[in-house]
């Protein structure tokens, strides 16, 4: 995809939040440049669990190593500012001041500059400068409350949600305000945190929970409002289902794909509300019934009636699925690994191969270089330790003979 061909993403992202939103911008034709410091993205450092938090975020991005608070470094950066149409980060509020990054100083300079900006908790509230990361967002804004079952603990949803919530929400942002430069000439400062993205995706449970009047409470699966609906039935193999029928006619077809058809005229499940009421009793007959099929077999026959279902799949079975294969979803990362890129098509087309997530400062001799840089001058700016450069060459150490 080249739709963003031309433009320049600097990313100061770390983590996934920032990341996520500059790899959306990579996929889409963006010059996307990961500015980090010289230690690299903080989640290079924490072993696997980071090393995937990189790899899937970052590719083909090109990564800068520089310290900022040089004043050789702040000058890299500015020159760099100068080329940019848009600008990543998911810095603690109040940390891209104290750097020379923040909003209205950089807008000042370049106001055609998209300003792009992730946080924990937003920067108006009592909690703005608060660290937060994914976990504390799903307990403090109900995720977590409404995840489990109905006896158990609370749970977290099982990936980075809020992150990669906010991640969606600052591109949908920062492609807002590029349409609109297209027709100002102006840029804009955008501005999201994990605890509106969660809050936002939470949209019909809040209008749920408005007009019941009651207080949401998990419940493991099935809809509080209706049913069947999103509930779980176990197989005879061992394997298991989840199903939606709770439209009258749905409603009719299941009670004739289970051999039952009289049901759809029992008191207790005439009407959806009588089903809810009666939820424990409908499982029950769904278990006795489907349960006595293998997964496959009863997949075909509820597929058959026109019955929403799936199955229950391992994460491990997911590349293997036809439909994931004929989507184009899975790109070639160059490296003997594979990710799923842009969850769109555009024009049928999406990215069918993309660049690994780049090393600390791999492209960093490369990026100066095009600044107008030249060699002798980024080799002194590596030997200050202004900049890491993985692609500028260290010189043979000879050592001095004794007189």
């Amino acid at each position: 995809m080249n739709a963003l061909a031309g433009l320049r993403v600097l990313d100061f992202g770390q983590y996934i939040a920032a990341p996520g939103a500059g790899q959306n911008l990579a996929d889409l034709g963006a010059d996307v440049i990961k500015v980090e410091p010289l230690s690299g993205d903080q989640a290079r450092g924490i072993g696997p669990f980071g090393t995937a938090m990189v790899r899937a975020n970052n590719r083909g991005k090109r990564s800068i190593a520089v310290d900022l608070r040089a004043p050789e470094g702040e000058a890299v950066v500015r020159e760099l500012l100068a080329t940019a149409d848009v600008l990543l980060h998911n810095f603690r509020h109040g940390v891209s001041e104290r750097l020379g990054l923040g909003p209205d100083a950089l807008l000042a300079r370049h106001p055609r500059l998209v300003y792009g900006f992730v946080t924990g908790f937003g920067t108006r509230g009592p909690s703005a400068y608060r660290v937060g990361l994914d976990i504390a967002a799903q307990a403090e804004f109900a995720v977590m409350d409404l995840t489990g079952t109905a006896d158990g603990d609370p749970q977290r949803v099982g990936f980075a949600v809020a992150d990669v919530l906010a991640a969606q929400a600052l591109t949908s942002g920062v492609l807002a305000a590029l349409l609109q430069r297209a027709g100002t000439g102006r840029g804009d400062v955008v501005e999201t945190s994990l605890m509106e993205a969660v809050v936002h995706a939470q949209a019909s449970t809040w209008a749920e929970h408005e007009l019941s009047g009651s207080v949401p409470r998990r419940r493991g699966n099935g809809q509080a409002l209706a049913a069947p609906a999103a509930d779980l039935v176990r197989t005879r193999d061992g394997g298991a289902l989840v199903l939606s029928a709770y439209t009258g006619e749905k409603f009719a077809a299941l009670c004739e794909v289970i051999g039952r058809p009289e049901l759809a005229g029992d008191p207790r499940f005439a009407s959806n509300p009588e089903r809810v009421a009666h939820r424990a009793a409908l499982l029950d007959v769904l278990h006795d019934t489907l349960g006595r099929l293998d997964r496959a077999s009863a997949l075909e026959r509820l597929r058959g009636a026109g019955i929403v279902c799936g199955a229950v799949r391992r994460f491990d079975e997911l590349a293997d699925d036809p439909d994931v294969q004929a989507s184009g979803l899975i790109a070639d990362c160059g490296d003997g690994h594979t990710a799923p890129t842009t969850a769109f098509s555009l024009g049928g087309r999406r990215p069918a191969s993309t660049p690994p997530a780049p090393r600390t400062g791999e492209h960093t001799g490369r990026i100066l270089t095009e600044l107008g840089r030249g060699e002798a001058e980024i080799r002194a700016l590596v030997d200050a330790g202004v900049v890491s450069a993985a692609d500028v060459a260290t010189p043979p150490h000879h050592k001095e003979e004794p007189a």
